[in-house]
């Protein structure tokens, strides 16, 4: 017996009616907000700490719990999706998310606030697979789901640029508005969701389909892998916690291979990593967004320690590379779909503008001014992100059966997940290194290390793309695509 694809209305071509607007603004507008949610918060944090009385290592959780379910629960939440509908994953998802939004604003004791927030990245981990799958399954092939993979990702990206802005303008009237925020948006996309989500139907299936094990020992493997990156900076790389979270995570991980070679009905196919594609493109994804991640890092503790900038001013620094993303991404879809190779040159462009500029930053020194020091790297990187995240959004599941679109798509973005993860985790780790404390009006201690190591991130991926077009050629469908349906389960 096989898991039956899930089957729906024909469809999306070329031509966009009003219904397929609606729904690839709704799909993405649900990843803007994880992006939104995330970066307003990050902008808020001095001020939570302040009125809460908050110190750094209970601060550092209201991100880091976020960061835990999101990372944690995405594989998981691609499986539920190919398994249960993504239909209803996605709707049960976004109302989760929406309410603990709204709940979240009015905590005043941290341990709630943590707990919610925690809620919110789970609900985000099933949110973005489940939706990625409704784009890439309800477009047909070619420059239709380009164009809405396209749109998909580059509204996406928006939301972590524009959290930046909004939440640097609601911390000045208030904090909870930063997390109160997403709340209505997100209960309204739920509504309009029930109207504009295709149905679709699939066959009935039992319980011992379900991969439980499976589930557990990945969930588990992955949540102990992003604590221990988490903890390992904070309190130190040797230390019993870290240490035995780090090995748990690998044994968790080992368990949950074994399980998945034996078990009938596999939470994740593991065959699906023999594709070349399927490699490449989640490693481009990790270097990418880790890479940024830990580049925002330096800069925010850079120009508001160092150089004394309010949270709005930090916010405006990065409004060019925000402009550049949804003027030039929404072009991409096209371009990809009639590419000889692919999104392989694409990944390659992104990945060598955004080594480019980090390695700008080195020239770095307290008395220059935005204009020279930080906006050629911005610019650079608004079209990185334009060509990349699109890209990689593309490619992600190219070659795949329909019918796990949405474990590819969780695969994906635990890959961004644990690629940030990991890069906060490094840079950390350099800037403390240095051992001095940050003094106003200098350069931040080991900023220039910690760019060196930005460049190095991104470069590994521009090794690893040219070594995908020094092969000659682009992985054929034929290798990309799973075994026939009566293999995929044995």
């Amino acid at each position: 017996m096989t898991t039956q694809p899930q089957s729906q209305a024909p469809l999306i071509g070329e031509k966009w009616n009003g219904a397929a607007w609606g729904l690839i603004i709704l799909v993405a507008g649900a990843l803007f907000l994880d992006g939104l949610d995330l970066s307003m918060v990050n902008i808020a944090l001095p001020t939570i700490g302040d009125e809460l009385d908050l110190g750094a290592g209970s601060l550092q959780w209201i991100v880091n719990a976020y960061i835990l379910g999101y990372g944690g629960f995405l594989l998981l939440g691609g499986r539920a999706s190919d398994l249960f509908g993504r239909r209803a994953v996605f709707l049960i998802a976004v109302a989760v998310f929406g309410l603990a939004s709204v709940v979240s604003a009015f905590m005043g004791d941290i341990g709630w606030l943590i707990a919610l927030r925690f809620i919110k990245g789970v609900a985000a981990g099933f949110t973005v697979p489940a939706g990625m799958s409704i784009v890439s399954t309800s477009f047909a092939p070619g420059q239709s789901r380009s164009r809405a993979l396209s749109l998909y990702a580059v509204i996406g990206t928006m939301g972590f640029g524009m959290g930046l802005v909004l939440g640097g303008s609601l911390t000045q009237v208030g904090w909870r508005l930063t997390l109160l925020a997403p709340g209505p948006v997100a209960l309204l996309f739920f509504l309009l969701g029930l109207k504009l989500v295709p149905r679709a139907t699939r066959a009935a299936m039992s319980w011992n389909q379900f991969d439980l094990f499976g589930a557990l020992t990945l969930t588990g493997s992955l949540l102990l892998l992003v604590y221990g990156l988490v903890q390992g900076p904070e309190i130190g790389w040797g230390e019993p916690i870290t240490l035995i979270s780090l090995v748990l995570a690998a044994i968790l991980m080992i368990a949950f291979v074994i399980i998945e070679l034996k078990h009938p009905y596999p939470l994740m196919r593991l065959g699906i990593l023999k594709s070349a594609s399927v490699i490449h493109i989640n490693i481009s994804a990790a270097v990418l967004l880790g890479s940024f991640m830990g580049f925002q890092f330096v800069i925010t503790l850079y120009v508001q320690g160092s150089l004394q900038w309010i949270p709005i001013m930090v916010a405006l620094a990065f409004i060019p590379s925000n402009l550049i993303q949804p003027m030039l991404g929404p072009r991409m879809g096209p371009i990809f779909a009639r590419a000889k190779r692919g999104t392989t040159v694409p990944i390659l462009a992104s990945l060598s503008l955004l080594t480019i500029g980090y390695l700008l930053m080195l020239r770095t020194e307290p008395d220059m001014n935005y204009w020279n020091f930080l906006f050629p790297t911005m610019i650079l990187i608004g079209f990185a992100f334009a060509i990349g995240f699109p890209a990689v959004n593309v490619g992600a599941a190219h070659g795949v059966a329909e019918h796990e679109h949405g474990i590819a798509s969780g695969l994906l973005n635990t890959s961004l997940q644990i690629g940030g993860a990991v890069s906060l985790a490094v840079i950390s780790g350099v800037l403390a290194s240095g051992n001095q404390p940050t003094v106003s009006g200098e350069l931040l201690p080991n900023f220039h290390q910690a760019m060196i190591v930005m460049a190095v991130l991104s470069g590994i991926g521009v090794l690893v793309t040219l070594g995908i077009l020094i092969r000659g050629k682009r992985p054929s469908p034929a290798e990309a695509s799973p075994e026939p349906a009566e293999q995929v389960m044995q």
